[in-house]
């Protein structure tokens, strides 16, 4: 009978109520749509190491500030102690899987009430003393346990998901306002040229002025537009040292210990990124791993709650020695123990159960609904950048020939208004237009660059295979 009876119990500690965890499906497609032909698909893998992807750029400076994130980002610091705390929890749903043994010492004196004891009037002291140790270890016939663990390891990784998302994240945000400081410097440039460029015009004016060739007019209106620019040019210090600080807050160091020193003329590699496959997304993004992991937390979840509704079985065993004399207390007389399995069965507890597995079930479908939704919004945010960086290349050779044209014209127009032909009006027309197309350039150049690193992101970080 004993053998048949723990027979019974290991067979029933291997089993777990509640539905074991398969990957709900998610809506991906066979291709991207905005891939460019000649592009080549890669072939990334969640083993394939990310490295140091921001180095594809190659800029020293910006590989410096990446790598400081690991080390001094607060944001990210959080997010790891964020995954510590997960990690922690699977000790914490594991433990109860084994016994759990108690030591107690006590000594405790008491006074009987007056007359309690053989109709005498006054009251008698009593000492207890007692040592003793207790176990207690709950069998998981129904694999309560065991699920809160699944439920816990699979957050844990979920963590991890949200670990390496916010690194990827606050990588991805350095570089795109490092690349905006940059190419601010870069337009910075371009309005000191443009400043030199009216100053010789308002030379000109005045001499052509002086020798009674030009009217008074002109003169006042390139004295006009050279002011103008003026302020263009130191407006843009503003936009540059929220930049400056975005990168020290971003790097964790105070604004006041990061200084950027300005780069005139700068240029960045344009890498082609290989997208991979839709359906890879699934196991390269960190964010869609956390989604999916916390999907499987949930569907533990409903495992525990399924529990509830079977009989729990505890065994309890307690050992020790009990004594009103110091003298005999740790002698045989003293001695006690007991042993026994207790059983627990909830008989009515008004809906209880049922609402918390409906509460576990609904949590689940809600986490189902989010991977879904977070593979989706992985996909359109490859698509856009892909058809960003498609359009924005055709754009960037558009708006070089605008530039060429309107240098050109600039030019042409100066020489005709020395010539007499024409009037100052239209001179300052074709050099707002050359600073206006310089401008537009430089900013592509910026999209591009943001769309690359997006794009990067976007596919969950570098793809370059171990070498």
């Amino acid at each position: 009978m004993k053998r048949a009876f723990l027979v019974v119990l290991l067979s029933l500690t291997g089993c777990a109520v509640g539905p074991d965890y398969e990957r709900p499906a998610a809506v991906v497609s066979d291709s991207f749509k905005e891939t460019p032909q000649n592009w080549k698909e890669a072939q990334p893998r969640d083993e394939i190491a990310r490295g140091a992807w921001w180095e594809i750029f190659g800029d020293a400076q910006l590989n410096t500030l990446v790598e400081k994130i690991d080390v001094s980002n607060q944001t990210l610091a959080a997010s790891e102690a964020q995954f510590r705390q997960a990690t922690a929890a699977i000790g914490v749903a594991r433990a109860p899987l084994f016994p759990s043994v108690d030591a107690n010492l006590s000594i405790n004196k008491s006074r009987s009430p007056t007359g309690a004891i053989g109709g005498t009037t006054a009251g008698r002291i009593f000492t207890q003393r007692s040592a003793s140790l207790a176990a207690n270890w709950e069998l998981d016939l129904w694999g309560r346990i065991r699920r809160g663990v699944e439920g816990a390891e699979a957050s844990a990784r979920a963590s991890a998901g949200d670990l390496a998302a916010a690194r990827l994240s606050l990588q991805a945000q350095l570089m795109t306002d490092y690349f905006s400081l940059r190419l601010l410097d870069v337009q910075k440039k371009l309005f000191d040229d443009t400043v030199a460029a009216f100053q010789k015009s308002v030379e000109l004016t005045t001499n052509r002025y002086k020798v009674g060739v030009a009217a008074k007019s002109d003169v006042v209106l390139a004295d006009a537009q050279l002011k103008s620019t003026l302020v263009q040019a130191v407006d843009l210090g503003v936009q540059r040292a929220q930049f400056e600080h975005a990168v020290a807050i971003l790097t964790g160091v105070p604004p006041s210990q990061l200084s950027l020193a300005s780069q005139p003329t700068y240029s960045a590699a344009m890498p082609a990124i290989p997208p991979g496959l839709p359906s890879e997304l699934l196991e390269r993004r960190p964010d869609i791993a956390a989604a999916e992991r916390r999907v499987a937390a949930a569907n533990a979840q409903i495992g525990v709650t399924k529990a509830a509704w079977f009989p729990s079985l505890t065994l309890s065993a307690n050992s020790g020695f009990r004594s009103a004399d110091a003298s005999t207390w740790f002698t045989s007389p003293t001695y006690f123990w007991s042993v026994g399995p207790a059983i627990v069965q909830s008989i009515f507890d008004a809906g209880l159960r049922r609402s918390q597995t409906e509460q576990a079930i609904a949590a689940y479908d809600v986490t189902v609904a989010n991977y879904r939704q977070t593979t989706l919004v992985a996909l359109q945010e490859v698509e856009d950048n892909l058809a960003a960086l498609r359009i924005l290349e055709e754009e960037a050779k558009l708006q070089q020939d605008s530039v060429d044209a309107a240098s050109l014209s600039v030019q042409l127009t100066v020489n005709q208004y020395k010539a007499g032909t024409v009037s100052y009006l239209n001179v300052v027309t074709v050099q707002a237009t050359l600073l206006n197309e310089q401008r537009v350039a430089v900013n592509i150049l910026n999209r591009r660059l943001a769309a690359t690193v997006a794009l990067v992101r976007a596919i969950g970080g570098g793809w370059q295979p171990k070498n």
